[in-house]
């Protein structure tokens, strides 16, 4: 380990746009740079490349998703304005997703040419520190690398989180990290959760006329304007998307069939209602 000890002025752990950000700004300050960057596999094995969160399983695929769906609308509104197009149009996810998917992966690779051409130095590893200047970072095959650094800076944003508490959630469930690397349609979604991710995941699926629930707790967008955040959920409601108030799931069952029974307790009157999906997304 010590043969493969490297030096750098700065070490960036995580490789998403913060990271990168602050390390092509530092290398192109003149400094020594390296970045390493790992995407753990999500409960349902999705991975991804470098250029993190907001690249691979968020802003980028979710405008692009909700791209395709908004082009839905202009279709529906399209004989208003004298086009004749038929209406019952079919939306293929495949083909979406593969263009979608190649468009990250060919982010992926433009930011790994970024750095090279900024000769910041990039490591495929998952780091740990040894102590203040010295990480060890190890491969996906177990090996294992010790990095050193005057300074490292810590980068490596946030994953989403699946309900412990609840039984069949991590077996049955997707996140955000899944619903965009989806080699076929979700079909009918629960979402689950009222954050703007949760919003975002339901308006597109909505738009690509799937059968999409939202099902929230409390109110949604917390921490957000709430006349706005109504104006938000009226709006979706209007365009197709369902909502459940004041609900919390308690089991995700699947039958025979392939679907998901979700079983949940309205908090108003202590009822207990069940439905079927095709897909529950956690968006808490």
């Amino acid at each position: 380990m010590e043969a493969g000890r490297q030096d750098y002025d700065l070490l960036v752990i995580g490789g998403g746009s913060g990271g990168l950000a602050c390390a092509k700004e530092a290398a192109q300050l003149g400094k020594k740079v390296a970045v390493v960057d790992y995407v753990e596999p999500s409960p349902r094995g999705t991975r991804w490349g470098l250029g993190g969160t907001c690249v691979n399983v968020g802003c980028i695929p979710k405008k692009l998703m909700h791209q395709a769906a908004l082009l839905g609308d202009r279709i529906r509104d399209a004989p208003h304005y004298g086009w004749e197009v038929p209406q019952q149009v079919p939306h293929d996810w495949r083909k979406m997703a593969e263009a979608v998917q190649n468009h990250v992966k060919s982010l992926n690779w433009g930011h790994r040419v970024q750095l090279q051409d900024r000769k910041v130095k990039y490591f495929n590893i998952k780091a740990s520190f040894v102590n203040e200047h010295v990480v060890c970072g190890v491969t996906k095959g177990g090996k294992e690398t010790l990095l050193s650094a005057e300074h490292i800076v810590i980068a490596t944003g946030g994953r989403p989180r699946y309900p412990t508490n609840i039984e069949g959630a991590l077996e049955h469930g997707i996140t955000s990290d899944d619903i965009f690397w989806l080699k076929e349609s979700p079909g009918k979604t629960l979402v689950v959760g009222a954050s703007y991710v949760a919003l975002e995941c339901a308006g597109f699926l909505t738009g690509l006329s799937l059968d999409t629930t939202v099902m929230m707790r409390s109110i949604p967008l917390r921490g957000f304007d709430q006349q706005m955040s109504s104006l938000v959920t009226e709006h979706m409601a209007s365009h197709g998307t369902q909502f459940l108030r004041g609900c919390t799931p308690s089991r995700v069952k699947k039958l025979p069939d392939g679907q998901l029974q979700v079983t949940w307790k309205d908090l108003a009157s202590g009822r207990e209602d069940m439905g079927t999906f095709d897909t529950v997304l956690w968006a808490i």
